[in-house]
């Protein structure tokens, strides 16, 4: 008989402890977060420029994008002055490889 009240003692704590897990989030709900931290901090210059490497090999219209972390900038070529990659001679989605162009040197701000 005591291990029959035990077991019940015990179920009705699981019982209650479920419950109230199941129950928190509506007295402290987790905030919701637009800005989450992406894992590659961008900031993405709009429209569109005439992209050049640094050693003048490449020249073509793209995306300009500043690396956040260490203010290296890129450019994502797109062929064509429109905002995404074109490739009219495909009918598969084109990939564009970044180019780097420079490095802003955030570390000379805080002086």
């Amino acid at each position: 008989m005591k291990k029959n009240s035990t077991t019940n003692v015990l179920l009705l704590l699981i019982a209650i402890a479920m419950i109230f897990i199941a129950i928190r989030p509506l007295w402290a709900p987790h905030a919701a977060r637009a800005d989450s931290a992406g894992v590659y901090p961008f900031y993405i210059q709009p429209g569109v420029q005439n992209l050049r490497s640094p050693d003048g090999t490449i020249q073509v219209y793209g995306i300009v994008a500043v690396d956040l972390r260490n203010g290296k900038a890129w450019g994502f070529p797109t062929s064509a002055q429109a905002a995404y990659p074109v490739d009219v001679g495909s009918t598969k989605p084109p990939v564009s490889h970044p180019i780097l162009l420079g490095t802003f040197d955030f570390a000379d701000t805080d002086q």
